[in-house]
């Protein structure tokens, strides 16, 4: 199978889809192989040939929601001073928000932990990169950068799973100040 294919990249997003829209409605655990195939009208075998098993799948499904939140984190500037957070923090809040069910049901203790990972190693990634370019809050000398970026990624990892499971939503301004004073302080 040639992932270039026009056929096979129509698949692979029907397959996505289905994937979506039956995490969006049921725990990731009861989200089958089968029950995706259904979905999508295609026949088991064809979401082999694409995918090694649900997880790979549903982390490629998500893929483009979890590009937008990475690409907000890294717009952020770690180092601005005051007490309004950022508007890419803001606008990360907002991505995660308009995907708020996925977010929920995938981080919850029934998901998708190579969809957590997934986030969480992108998210520390990023901010490696950052922190590479001089763009670091100020943090004492006995803290490396890996060691920042990974549990800055993993407390926003961590806020995301709790904000997509509260009940009533929490609004994104709020949660981008609340962790505008975590990173700030």
């Amino acid at each position: 199978m040639n992932p270039a294919d026009p056929r096979a990249r129509r698949t692979r997003a029907a397959l996505r889809n289905a994937a979506l829209a039956l995490a969006a409605e049921r725990p990731p655990a009861s989200v089958t192989i089968a029950a995706v195939a259904a979905a999508a009208g295609v026949n088991r075998a064809t979401v082999y040939q694409h995918y090694p098993d649900r997880d790979a799948l549903l982390a490629d499904a998500m893929g483009d929601a979890v590009t937008a939140v990475v690409d907000q984190a890294a717009l952020c500037p770690l180092r601005a001073p005051g007490d309004v957070p950022p508007e890419p923090l803001v606008r990360l809040f907002e991505q995660i928000a308009a995907r708020r069910a996925h977010y929920a049901r995938l981080l919850s203790a029934d998901g998708s932990a190579r969809f957590a990972a997934d986030l969480r190693d992108r998210l520390a990634a990023a901010l490696r990169d950052r922190f590479a370019a001089g763009q670091r809050p100020t943090v004492g000398p006995q803290v490396p950068a890996t060691v920042h970026a990974a549990w800055l990624a993993g407390a926003l990892v961590g806020v995301i799973a709790d904000a997509s499971a509260a009940t009533p939503p929490v609004e994104p301004e709020r949660l981008a100040t609340a962790c505008w004073a975590l990173i700030t302080t």
